[in-house]
């Protein structure tokens, strides 16, 4: 299989006629080998329009949701970032190469490995990762950051991830339930000042840890 034709493809039948307009993030995309991220089964359909399946019940964003979060979380390269859910280790690539650093978690210690072990094959080395539960927050790197993307969804919207956002900090996030949740991005303008928006529709499974508790109806 031709994957540099399969993730220019992606690029130009996916990613941009998403309104992913953003030539940083489109060229950082082009240029990271997703198929090294990918379970080795699924790699010929690494640059499919899906979920890929990761384990523990978890899978990858589609290509065109993850264009849209990097675009909206306008990343510079002087930016230190948090990604909660480190998941395949794709979008820390992508964050990486945008940004000046990333902390990433992960609440799944295979899946920090295995991450792990694909940035460094991609020669990525402004990363830290770490194995935990930051549905709450996570304060054991840093206080704050300029950036933060939460890659798995809220059923009802937390403030512990914005409180973490330095002034101009942009905060990524999916709320909501399934079938149809929102995307939003929220940006921090003062201590105690933020502007919320919500940005488009889409379907994430929950954060670990988030998940709303069963109803039992008698």
């Amino acid at each position: 299989m031709n994957f540099e034709q399969a993730r220019f493809n992606m690029v130009e039948q996916q990613i941009r006629p998403w309104d992913v307009l953003d030539q940083r993030v489109l060229d950082v995309i082009e240029q990271t080998p997703r198929e090294l991220f990918v379970p080795q089964n699924y790699r010929n359909i690494a640059y499919a329009d899906l979920e890929i399946p990761l384990g523990h019940g978890e899978s990858m964003m589609a290509p065109k949701v993850e264009g849209r979060m990097l675009q909206a979380l306008e990343i510079s390269p002087a930016d230190v970032c948090l990604e909660v859910g480190t998941g395949s280790g794709y979008v820390t690539c992508c964050m990486a190469k945008l940004g000046a650093h990333v902390d990433s978690v992960e609440i799944h210690d295979d899946f920090k490995t295995s991450a792990m072990k694909h940035l460094e094959q991609t020669g990525i080395l402004n990363v830290a990762l770490s194995q935990g539960d930051a549905a709450k927050g996570w304060t054991t790197q840093r206080e704050r950051y300029d950036v933060i993307a939460v890659t798995g969804s809220l059923p009802e919207y937390r403030d512990c991830f914005e409180r973490q956002l330095n002034p101009g900090g942009r905060l990524f996030v999916v709320v909501g339930d399934a079938p149809v949740m929102e995307a939003w991005r929220v940006t921090r303008l003062g201590e105690n000042e933020f502007v919320r928006e919500k940005l488009f529709e889409t379907c994430l499974k929950p954060l670990v840890g988030t998940e709303r508790k069963p109803v039992f109806r008698f």
